[in-house]
């Protein structure tokens, strides 16, 4: 019986559960690459998140706003990981046209994404006299939630922030400005935007949150961000902006 018993332990048939688990961790592994994939070929060329850090498109979007940037739209620029240049940009529906909200890479910070307000395309002139932003010599209307929070005019000698102009955009490039108009960094400074820095247009707001600090602050910044978030995160729901989630920005 115990002859029998081994002879049965070299059949070929005993090898099946083993290459049945293989089998399975290799079509686990297969599909999350499959989904990892996706995601990053849907956030490279149709969506992505983005975070609001400042206040300077205040109270059109906060700071702690999470929104959607469709990138379809402008022609998605195709990023790849520790390279400052996107490899290629797909074709585009459309232009940024005046009135949109603009994701975009800053000009003079490597990295860093910016968001704004096109308020002129190329070969249109700009000009801001005594804080009124005229476009083509016509006054643009301002957004329904746009605010000017500072009462004095400064000359332009001093700061190009209420007196500005007149200037024509380049073709190709895009004029930018921050809905909290005395409290935005944007085109009165740094100058207009190229197209080939466009990222996306601003869709949807999906998240937003009144921001906390937190104990930590010294060590590696991950692990106090990481250490942070997770000693707010029992308030969360209490600061949570309930009224702004799904809200499509204009």
């Amino acid at each position: 019986m115990m002859a029998s018993k081994s002879r049965a332990s070299d059949q070929p048939g005993e090898a099946a559960p083993q290459s049945g688990d293989n089998s399975g961790v290799r079509e686990y592994a297969s599909s999350i690459a499959v989904a990892v994939l996706l995601a990053l070929l849907i956030r490279s060329t149709v969506v992505q998140a983005f975070y609001i850090p400042s206040g300077s498109m205040e109270d059109t979007l906060f700071v702690g706003d999470y929104l959607l940037a469709n990138k379809f739209v402008y022609g998605a620029p195709i990023e790849v990981p520790l390279m400052e240049e996107p490899l290629v940009r797909l074709p585009a529906l459309r232009e940024p046209q005046p009135g949109d909200i603009v994701i975009f890479r800053s000009k003079t910070e490597r990295g860093r994404d910016l968001i704004k307000r096109c308020v002129a395309v190329g070969g249109q002139t700009v000009l801001v006299r005594d804080k009124v932003l005229y476009v083509d010599g016509e006054a643009f209307e301002d957004p329904p939630l746009s605010k000017h929070t500072d009462r004095m005019v400064y000359p332009r000698a001093n700061t190009s922030r209420d007196n500005f102009g007149p200037y024509r955009v380049p073709e190709d490039h895009f004029f930018m400005m921050g809905d909290n108009r005395d409290n935005s960094n944007d085109s009165r400074f740094f100058g207009p935007i190229h197209i080939d820095l466009i990222k996306g247009k601003a869709m949807i707001t999906y998240w937003s949150s009144d921001l906390v600090g937190g104990p930590l602050h010294d060590g590696p910044q991950l692990l106090v961000d990481l250490g942070n978030f997770v000693w707010n995160l029992p308030t969360l729901p209490f600061r949570t902006r309930y009224g702004r989630l799904g809200d499509v920005i204009h």
